[in-house]
């Protein structure tokens, strides 16, 4: 998986209609796998955003700009900069992803596929909102951070350090997979009251392509 977008909630929150109206106008193509994601046979994706998805609008109808509620990250709030996932032996840093200039959302780069990312334009991990967290299942490169991701299970917990060295833990509360051309963007990325986490990889069988035809969703919630 190489620039990839993703979005999803451990419980679904209705947004207000007129930003549940600006998502859906906004949801462009799908989401997630790109340059890096390759298949067995090593072949790779053409362009770094050929699967990439737009990042949603806000209630002010401005893609990105982290002001809708439970969204964006509050000048206070120490970046997240570890993520640690026992049960399947995952202990990553944790690099900053913001918008490429089409405005779709950043994934880490094939070259960096063991390392994870968290997306800015969301909730800082254990803060109100949902936060996005997005790795690799597998690159030109060879196996990535979230290789095991598919085998995560419901109850399994999810530690996340931030820059000042406290600690956040979530509890897996479910996974999903989707098709990268049905993918869930106001689900995973949209406002919510809860301190809700996300994780994102790809999955699948892989197209003609050698792209992944789905993506891995992970949803956790704070303990």
């Amino acid at each position: 998986m190489s620039r990839t977008h993703h979005r999803m909630s451990p419980t679904h929150h209705r947004r207000p209609q007129r930003a549940a109206a600006l998502v859906a106008s906004a949801l462009a193509l799908v989401c997630a796998a790109a340059t890096g994601c390759s298949s067995a046979s090593g072949a790779r994706a053409e362009s770094p955003t050929t699967y990439a998805v737009k990042e949603p609008r806000d209630a002010a109808g401005d893609a990105g700009s982290g002001r809708a509620a439970g969204r964006g990250t509050p000048a206070t709030a120490a970046a997240p900069v570890h993520v640690s996932i026992p049960s399947i032996g995952v202990s990553s840093s944790l690099m900053r992803l913001g918008l490429n200039d089409d405005r779709t959302v950043e994934v880490p780069p094939p070259d960096k596929g063991m390392t994870a990312g968290w997306y800015t334009g969301g909730a800082v991990p254990g803060e109100r909102g949902a936060a996005v967290i997005i790795g690799h299942n597998d690159t030109r490169f060879g196996k990535a951070v979230f290789h095991d991701l598919k085998k995560v299970r419901a109850g399994a917990d999810i530690a996340v350090r931030d820059s000042r060295g406290k600690t956040v833990r979530f509890r897996v509360t479910g996974t999903e997979t989707v098709d990268k051309q049905a993918f869930p963007t106001d689900k995973v990325y949209g406002s919510t009251g809860s301190r809700a986490l996300r994780l994102i990889t790809c999955d699948g069988a892989f197209d003609a392509q050698g792209h992944p035809v789905d993506n891995l969703i992970v949803y956790a919630t704070a303990r």
